[in-house]
This record gives C-alpha cells, structure tokens and sequence, in this order.
C-alpha cells in the first residue's frame, strides 16, 4: 500500500525536528572538546611546575640519603584505581574499551582492588567484576567541575587505603589520538618509582638561579606529590572528557549523515506521490470536460 503525501509529509516533519536535534548535539560535542582540550594544554605548565619542584625535593632527599630503600620492596597489599567513563550514551564502545583495559591490568595484581568510577555507564560495565567499586561519581559537566570531583577523588582514596602501606593507584581512562577518536590509556601514579624519580632527579633547572628547599624538605615533598596526583588526574578525566565528546561528535555525524539521506528519499517519494495526485485530478478534469462535450 503506497503511502499518501499526508503521512510522507509527518515524516518529512519528524526528520527534520530530529536532524535539528542531531546538529545541535554535534554542536554542543565540538564546542566541549574544544574546552576541554584548552584546559589540558593549560595545565601543561603548571604540571611542569610541579615537576621540576619535585625534581629539587628528591634531589634533596638522595643526598641525604644516597642509599634508599627499592622501590617496591613492600609488596602492595591495596591496589586502587579510578576509571573514568560516561553517564550518557552515543559514545558506542567508549565505556566498555576502558573498563575492559581496566580489568585486564588489575587481573594480575595481588592483594584487594578498590575501584572509583567516574561515569555511571562504565560503572555498570564494572559491576560483575571481582574488584571492590567503592564509590561511583558523576561526570563533570564542564571544566570548573573537574576541579571538585579530583578533591573527593583524592578525599576517598585517602580514607580508603590510610591503614594499608604499599598502595598502588592507577588510572584508566581514553585519550584523544590523531587518525582515530582514542585510545585507552592506563597510568600507575602510586607509588613513585625508580625510574620517574631518576628522571626529575636528572632534568636540569630551566635558570642559572638555583632553587633550594627551606627547612624540612619532607613536607614540602608531600605537599608537591599531592599537587601531582592532583594536576594527573585532572589531565585524566579532561581527556576523558575530550574523547567521549569526540565519539559523540562521530556518532552524531553518521546520524545526520543518515537522516540526510532519508530526507532526500522522503522528499522524493513525495514529491513524485504528489505529481501523481496531480496527473489523476487533472486527467479526471480532462474526461469529464470530454463526457461533457459529448
């Protein structure tokens, strides 16, 4: 049963008001990407900072104590980690990719898993896992509110693991890539190892003037690990955030892309039912002006 102009006409109608719907999300996508890649290149500084700072701190320390314990002699009896996924959908495998690199990272380590997720769609992916979720936060909205959520991010794994020594923390989360939307990435932050710490220990001062610790460098030390953990795991969920915003633009893309190519078959079918009305009423007017004459 062929359809008639009224019902093609709805249709018409309907994927007009969706594609207006699509194109405004794929706006909102490109302007949240936009702000969130901004707070990430601006944060490269201030994690800079922090760096070289902590570079002069274990520099101290390595002179006061030239032979330290290995890193890793105790054997981590806690591993925490936080994931960062998303609350909303039309991001396709976005939350599962992660959850997944999260699993098979902590699935080796001994000891007890603790799990933060940011995003209640990548908390539901981690629901059936053997590792402990002990809290689950909502994703920022906007930059300001990253800010907030990493203070109750580092409140909690605080009051978490303060009885537990050897604690590692991870991160999981996708990072932006250049070819494809991301990629998943997962960062061990805790605790400091060898490597990293020789690292800054090695990176010269940006100055001639150099800078030097007053009193005890054992607080300021903790207080500059805590900026750290701070600007990395800001960095984390901006990027998150950058690339869940960047499968969505995709997404919405294909869509209108699709709704585009139904509106051209619709208007065609439409336009070719009404010529159609048009050619019948016209060849009814003709035989009866025919009937008429005769």
């Amino acid at each position: 049963m062929s359809r008639t102009t009224a019902s093609l006409k709805r249709q018409i109608g309907g994927a007009t008001d969706l594609q207006s719907v699509v194109r405004t999300m794929k706006a909102m996508a490109a302007s949240n990407i936009v702000q969130f890649e901004s707070s990430v290149r601006a944060l490269a500084d201030y994690n800079r900072t922090v760096e070289l700072a902590l570079g002069v701190c274990l520099r101290e320390v390595e002179f006061a104590d030239p032979h330290p314990p290995p890193a890793g002699q105790n054997a981590a009896n806690t591993t925490a980690a936080i994931v960062f996924g998303s609350d909303q959908g039309l991001v396709g495998q976005f939350n599962s990719i992660i959850a997944e690199q999260a699993l098979q990272t902590l699935a080796p380590l001994p000891g007890k898993h603790l799990i933060w997720t940011v995003g209640e769609r990548v908390h539901t992916s981690l629901a059936d896992s053997e590792s402990q979720l002990v809290g689950q936060f909502n994703v920022p909205s906007t930059v300001k509110a990253i800010a907030p959520l990493i203070g109750q991010l580092l409140v909690e794994y605080e009051a978490q693991t303060e009885q537990n020594t050897g604690n590692q923390l991870f991160l999981f989360y996708n990072r932006p890539t250049v070819g494809s939307l991301y990629e998943p990435v997962s960062q061990r932050l805790l605790p400091l190892d060898a490597p990293w710490r020789r690292q800054l220990c090695e990176t010269p001062w940006p100055t001639k003037n150099l800078p030097q610790v007053l009193g005890n460098h054992l607080p300021t030390m903790r207080k500059l690990t805590g900026e750290y953990l701070f600007v990395s795991i800001f960095r984390a969920c901006a990027e998150s955030l950058a690339s869940e915003n960047a499968s969505r633009l995709a997404a919405m893309q294909r869509a209108d892309k699709n709704i585009e190519e139904l509106l051209v078959k619709l208007n065609s079918s439409f336009h070719r039912q009404r010529q159609s009305s048009i050619d019948e009423e016209l060849f009814d007017v003709v035989a009866g002006f025919e009937a008429f004459r005769s």
